[in-house]
């Protein structure tokens, strides 16, 4: 998967548990796989955005507020846009969707269609040109007839997260740790968290054993 520029991780947030831009974090990750296993690359667009209506932001001027003694701006919404193709060199894409998101929690009810603009809104709105080598003369797929477009549920998320944490494992306690928070929470680890957590055990396991081999006296 290829980011074209991602801005979200260091992009203030509410003081909210849960927003909906970290819950689509990982949609076009899950996407490659579930739905597109012909697309040989998946693009994903990522940045904030200041505005009062994510349908019409250009309506009525939007201003972003700041916090901090530095005046750091919080964007109230984040935009995503995912393109599906077969290589980085063509210029046919499999399906698109671009989405702008609020930058606040929302529970897990709402759909990622309901915040789905269409690519020309969103470049207006940015100032930006997405993929300009696209061909747009062609009939593009809506990302969103093609898949559910479904946001992730709480096991999901969870899962999703612990996933992730796995890479950041320094010990062998730690990935442990990962592995027992999943249990308490009652979620089942799947198929491709089993994979890469089994790989980081032997890693760290490997690891641990030759600074042992090392530490000993002569």
């Amino acid at each position: 998967m290829f980011v074209v520029h991602s801005f979200i991780d260091f992009t203030p947030h509410p003081d909210q548990p849960l927003s909906v831009t970290s819950k689509t974090v990982g949609y076009g990750n899950h996407s490659r796989a579930r739905v597109f296993p012909e697309a040989l690359q998946l693009v994903l667009a990522v940045g904030p955005s200041c505005v009062t209506d994510s349908r019409w932001p250009w309506s009525s001027q939007a201003v972003c507020h700041v916090i901090g003694e530095d005046n750091v701006a919080v964007p109230s919404h984040l935009y995503k846009v995912i393109l599906a193709r077969r290589s980085s060199v063509s210029t046919e894409p499999l399906a698109l969707g671009a989405f702008v998101v609020p930058n606040e929690a929302i529970g897990f009810q709402p759909q990622l269609t309901e915040f789905q603009v269409s690519l020309q809104d969103l470049e207006k709105l940015s100032g930006l040109v997405f993929f300009p080598h696209l061909d747009r003369t062609s009939d593009i797929r809506n990302i969103c007839s093609v898949d559910t477009c479904k946001l992730l549920d709480f096991q999901e998320f969870t899962l999703y997260l612990s996933t992730r944490k796995i890479e950041g494992a320094r010990s062998v306690l730690r990935l442990e740790k990962i592995m027992e928070n999943l249990k308490n929470a009652e979620i089942e680890p799947d198929d491709y968290f089993m994979s890469r957590y089994e790989k980081k055990l032997e890693e760290l396991k490997a690891k641990e054993q030759s600074g042992t081999q090392i530490r000993k006296p002569s």
